[in-house]
């Protein structure tokens, strides 16, 4: 045989299985390979990777975080209500060989993980918890699902519940519980103005006592804020101090009693009774007990006429 042809045939033989042997690794991949069925320590990186054709084998593992969603699990928690919740699971394979080689399918083994995990974390905590103290029963159940995941060489990143599902029954029970705690809150609000407006109330009477011309002008201001509104009929009340006035004059009129009563003594009895009955009701009195006799039937003959006028006035 002619060696001319030979050799070219070698040489597309040789280069037919090189290129048989030739793998591409991805950046997000890492390459497992299996020789004669052994794993070898070494982990092909991202690139051009070379293999012996029919000898080795290469299985690519993925190295990005999953996103996980653990499917609804219904459970009874710890204070016996029935509750469903759904969550979702953050991992990434930290370790390609164990990935590879420890377990048959890692995505699998994580899921039902997550789903016993989750299940187990219901029971163990009360419906306030899974409602409201969700950062710590996401930490918890992370914790659960890492212990076992790190014998297969997977980190959890995070995990975290969606969503919790109640009855129809328990979402009433709590919506009237809201309810009621709402309206307690109110009311204590409302006492609470009450009773701070009932003490300012207490210091501006307390004020307004000390200084009588402050209700004078107290008066007066709400007097302008009603006449602002043109709809409205106002009814001026008599003045505190117009009431005052007419007080001191009685007073002062009362004082004057006695020197009418004297004066009727010494001059004749109609101007002593007219002067009586100028000064009120008191110096009439006066007059009427210092004039005499004179004095004493035009004082009574005064106090009947007045009554019986006023009734033919009417």
């Amino acid at each position: 045989m002619d060696i001319n042809i030979v050799l070219p045939v070698l040489a597309f033989l040789v280069l037919l299985v090189a290129l048989a042997g030739v793998r591409v690794v991805n950046q997000v991949e890492r390459g497992v390979v299996f020789r004669f069925g052994r794993a070898q320590p070494q982990i092909r990186q991202p690139g051009l990777r070379l293999l012996i054709p029919v000898v080795d084998q290469m299985r690519k593992v993925n190295v990005q975080i999953v996103t996980m969603p653990i499917p609804t699990q219904e459970g009874i928690t710890r204070d016996n209500v029935s509750v469903k919740v759904d969550a979702v699971a953050y991992f990434r394979v930290q370790d390609p060989m164990r990935a590879a080689v420890e377990v048959q399918n890692y995505l699998f083994a994580v899921e039902q993980v997550a789903q016993t995990s989750l299940r187990s974390i219901i029971g163990k905590s009360e419906l306030d918890d899974l409602l409201t103290n969700r950062e710590e029963l996401n930490k918890g159940l992370a914790l659960m699902i890492d212990s076992p995941a790190l014998g297969w060489g997977i980190h959890i990143d995070r995990v975290e519940i969606k969503d919790v599902q109640l009855p129809e029954a328990m979402k009433r029970s709590m919506s009237r519980q809201a309810e009621a705690e709402r309206e307690r809150r109110s009311r204590v609000i409302v006492a609470d103005g009450e009773l701070r407006a009932a003490q300012k109330l207490a210091d501006a009477s307390g004020i307004m006592s000390q200084t009588p011309g402050a209700l004078q002008l107290r008066l007066l201001q709400t007097v302008v804020e009603v006449a602002a509104e043109k709809n409205s009929t106002l009814i001026m009340p008599l003045p505190v101090e117009l009431l005052r006035f007419f007080d001191r004059a009685l007073q002062a009129g009362a004082g004057i009693a006695p020197a009418g009563a004297a004066a009727g003594q010494t001059g004749p009895a109609g101007p002593a009774t007219g002067a009586g009955l100028e000064a009120g009701p008191a110096g009439a009195a006066a007059l009427a007990a210092g004039a005499g006799p004179a004095a004493g039937p035009a004082v009574e003959q005064s106090l009947v006429e007045e009554p019986s006028r006023e009734r033919a006035e009417r």
